[in-house]
């Protein structure tokens, strides 16, 4: 009797994986399959063209947030498929990844000032969707001040990784902060195993994620010293790892999203060609294994992707390696 109930056993472990199995593998094949179609709004109104900036989801709306220049925040209404402007932003602000909390977008590790010594903006900025107004937020470390960096939040934690300190000249940290909301405190963490900016992080399974970007040196070529290897900080055990297999095209100025088990990261620059990077790549995080998505229509940098009803947006960045030409235009991935 007790065999035949192991038996029983056995073949329900392995008729339960060979359905999660099942699962991930449709999951993937329907992202594989996948059509990009580019969005008209109704009335011809486009977004503000913009680069080294922020796409992001607050409720049903995009957000098209900061970048060269003060530009106004670009707003789409996703029910009235239209684009409106909001507020101008305080102070210039680019080279940085959001965060959304409720119905507040978040810049913090972002650069401010023209090319090539743009200097680490020394402040939180809060920009409040429900009322359309900027606040200047706590502020972060002198001492630890840097843009081009990647952040990620966890629970009621913002998680601040690598950057650089002076512009796009050099000064590359390996740095990660930790800012705990509820307390108002920072505090550091262990340093990551290399330093890079350019990139964004992701937080999946307990882990945050570094991938893509470089080490930006103005002086030799901006667009050289594209990393590959992809860094791993185990919430768990508070180490760094890196995993077996880089990314496929490496790149900066790439974007990312975290969708079920597959961080899937678009775009980029690079110095191995004029036009932004079209690329589309997925990390599955439980076998750290890639697969190449569909590419964007339209390669580009600087900007982000969201997921809404189970279609993917992007909108607006570079379309070259740089600053030119800057996109209008929305996308949405179906799958």
């Amino acid at each position: 009797m007790r065999f035949k109930f192991n038996l029983l056993l056995s073949f329900l472990a392995i008729l339960f994986f060979w359905h999660c199995s099942s699962k991930k593998n449709t999951a993937i094949t329907q992202l594989q399959n996948g059509k990009w179609t580019q969005l008209q709004s109704v009335d011809g109104s486009q977004p503000v063209k913009r680069h080294e900036a922020a796409f992001v989801k607050v409720a049903e709306n995009f957000y098209l947030i900061g970048g060269r220049r003060m530009n106004p925040v670009s707003i789409y209404d996703t029910s009235a498929k239209t684009w409106t402007n909001g507020a101008v932003s305080p102070i210039e602000l680019h080279h940085f990844q959001p965060i959304v909390i409720e119905e507040d977008i978040y810049i913090l590790g972002a650069l401010t000032g023209g090319y090539p010594g743009e200097t680490p903006v020394p402040n939180i900025y809060i920009y409040h969707t429900n009322t359309d107004t900027w606040t200047k937020g706590p502020a972060i470390p002198t001492d630890r001040l840097r843009g081009g960096a990647g952040v990620a939040l966890k629970g009621d934690k913002i998680y601040l990784s690598c950057g650089i300190k002076d512009g796009h000249r050099g000064d590359h940290k390996k740095w990660l902060d930790v800012y705990d909301l509820s307390t108002q405190k920072w505090s550091q963490l262990p340093d990551a195993p290399r330093e890079r900016d350019h990139f964004q992080s992701v937080i999946a399974n307990n882990k945050l994620y570094n991938i893509g970007g470089r080490t930006t040196i103005a002086a030799d070529n901006p667009f050289k010293n594209t990393i590959g290897e992809v860094d791993v900080y185990d919430f768990a055990t508070s180490k760094w790892s890196t995993i077996k297999d880089p990314i496929p095209t490496k790149r900066a100025g790439n974007f990312t999203l975290l969708l079920g088990e597959e961080i899937l990261v678009f775009g980029g620059e690079s110095f191995t060609q004029e036009s932004a990077h079209a690329e589309v790549e997925a990390l599955n995080v439980q076998t750290h294994k890639w697969k190449i998505l569909p590419p964007l229509p339209q390669g580009r940098h600087g900007t982000g992707a969201v997921i809404l009803n189970n279609k993917i947006y992007t909108a607006s960045g570079c379309g070259n390696r740089g600053g030119e030409p800057e996109l209008a235009d929305l996308w949405s991935f179906s799958f």
